[in-house]
């Protein structure tokens, strides 16, 4: 893999300090790299029938059976309203079924069907192959230290 070096002449140098303007913040970076990502992922989901919306809402559910509608907002990070929405997409595309919880009979558990559950594997498998490509010139070291930089980053909340 051929890497390019930076310089303070560069107008994409990553070194922060070096560059005032928009290439300097790491927001306005990030937001360049994620609009990049999405939109192949975007297009990736589609062949699934799925958005970003519903693959992450399909994958919570996946990998938590019986995780409740609030639940499932909170680790999605959106109002429960807007789940709505998304489960209902899910389960009319018999992705994911619901089920009352005992406990509480206002709440509904959340399943995956068999076919949510291969919809999600095919559907990952094909994102991680978008991002391979995407991310082609980061080593897997590199990714990884993306990946730990961009969880450190908290809600100033």
């Amino acid at each position: 893999m051929a890497r390019s070096t930076s310089t303070s002449a560069d107008p994409a140098s990553p070194v922060v300090g070096l560059d005032r303007g928009l290439r300097g913040l790491v927001g306005y970076n990030m937001k360049r790299a994620v609009h990049i990502l999405q939109a192949d992922a975007a297009r990736v989901l589609d062949e699934f029938g799925l958005r970003i919306t519903t693959f992450s809402a399909l994958s919570v559910i996946c990998d938590t059976p019986d995780v409740t509608q609030s639940q499932l907002a909170a680790a999605l990070n959106m109002e429960r309203s807007n789940t709505v929405v998304i489960i209902d997409t899910l389960e009319q595309a018999d992705l994911i079924g619901r089920h009352r919880v005992p406990t509480d009979r206002r709440s509904y558990a959340l399943r995956a069907t068999l076919a949510g559950i291969k919809r999600r594997e095919a559907a990952s498998v094909a994102l991680y192959a978008h991002e391979d490509r995407l991310l082609a010139d980061l080593t897997p070291q590199e990714r990884a230290q993306l990946i730990a930089l961009l969880r450190r980053i908290v809600s100033p909340d």
